[in-house]
């Protein structure tokens, strides 16, 4: 797994977190996944949040202010379609947990 699929990974960790996704973060999740290059097995793979514990675990051992950058697109992400849900902010404080970041 490549660190581009396993931070978007994570963005869909975030967007899903309320149990929805919403139009414009469905878009979101587009853009971020063709901005990174990623491939069409890879963005499968993100669709379906495949992978989500080796993506945590790679992404822990980045330096920390690669990590902070990924929590600051995570951020971006929760705020895509204007509301920020608990369910967003629990899976962030999670996230920025597991990384080493909170």
């Amino acid at each position: 797994m490549r660190e581009h699929e396993a931070s978007c990974l994570l963005v869909a960790k975030v967007l899903t977190a309320d149990g929805m996704m919403t139009a414009t973060e469905r878009e979101f999740l587009a853009e971020t996944m063709a901005s990174l290059g990623l491939t069409d097995d890879e963005k499968a793979r993100v669709l379906d949040l495949r992978g989500m514990d080796e993506a945590e675990s790679l992404l822990r051992s980045r330096p920390l202010e690669e990590r902070k950058v990924v929590l600051d697109h995570l951020l971006s992400a929760a705020l895509a379609d204007a509301r920020l849900s608990p369910h967003e902010t629990s899976a962030i404080k999670a996230v920025a947990e597991s990384l080493g970041v909170a």
